[in-house]
C-alpha cells in the first residue's frame, strides 16, 4: 500500500482503520507512517494523526521507539490540532521515559494555558501532566494552580476531568 496516496484518498474512519489493520500486518511500514506524520504536508500530517492515534492505542510497542520525536514535534509552530490531540491522547495512556518527564511537562503546561487550544488537547493535555506529576509530586501544587484557573471557564469534560486530577492530586 503506498501510504500518501491512501491519506489522500479520503479522510474517513473506515479508511484510518483500514490503514491501522494495513500497518499491524505490516509494522514495517510504521516508520513511513511516521514519517509522513512528522515530516509531510499540513494535509497528509492531518489524516495521519488518527492512524497515529489509533495505531498508538491498540499497539503502542509500535508507536513507543517515536516518543522522543512525537514530543520534539509538539513544539513545532503551527502544528495541527489533529497532531496534538492524538499524540497527547496516546502519551496520556503510555509509559514515558523520565528523561522526557521534563520537556512534556512544560508543553502540558503551555497547552493548558493556552486559551486557543481546543478541549481535548487541553484534557489530555492535563492527565499527561497529572501522570508526571505522580512521579514528581513537587509538582503538584503548580499543576493544581493550573487545573483551578481553568475551571470557572472550562467546558463540562475540562470541569470533570479537572476536579477527578484535583482531587487526586491531593491525595498524592
Amino acid at each position: 500500500m503506498d501510504l500518501r496516496k491512501q491519506f489522500l484518498k479520503e479522510h474517513s474512519k473506515e479508511n484510518t482503520a483500514l490503514i491501522v489493520r494495513y500497518i499491524q500486518k505490516n509494522p514495517e511500514y510504521v516508520n513511513e507512517l511516521m514519517d509522513i506524520f512528522l515530516h509531510e504536508s499540513y494535509r497528509l500530517v492531518q489524516r495521519s494523526a488518527w492512524v497515529v492515534g489509533d495505531l498508538g492505542r491498540a499497539n503502542p510497542d509500535l508507536i513507543q521507539p517515536f516518543i522522543p520525536e512525537l514530543i520534539a514535534n509538539l513544539s513545532t509552530p503551527n502544528l495541527h490540532v489533529a497532531s496534538k490531540r492524538n499524540t497527547m491522547r496516546f502519551l496520556e495512556e503510555t509509559t514515558i521515559d523520565e528523561a522526557y518527564w521534563g520537556e512534556l511537562y512544560d508543553i502540558a503546561l503551555r497547552f493548558l494555558t493556552n486559551n486557543d487550544e481546543p478541549i481535548a488537547v487541553k484534557a489530555f493535555s492535563m492527565t499527561v501532566a497529572f501522570n508526571i506529576v505522580k512521579q514528581i509530586p513537587e509538582l503538584k501544587k503548580e499543576l493544581g494552580i493550573v487545573i483551578e484557573d481553568l475551571l470557572p471557564y472550562g467546558s463540562p469534560g475540562i470541569k470533570s476531568r479537572g476536579r477527578k486530577i484535583l482531587l487526586a492530586l491531593q491525595k498524592l
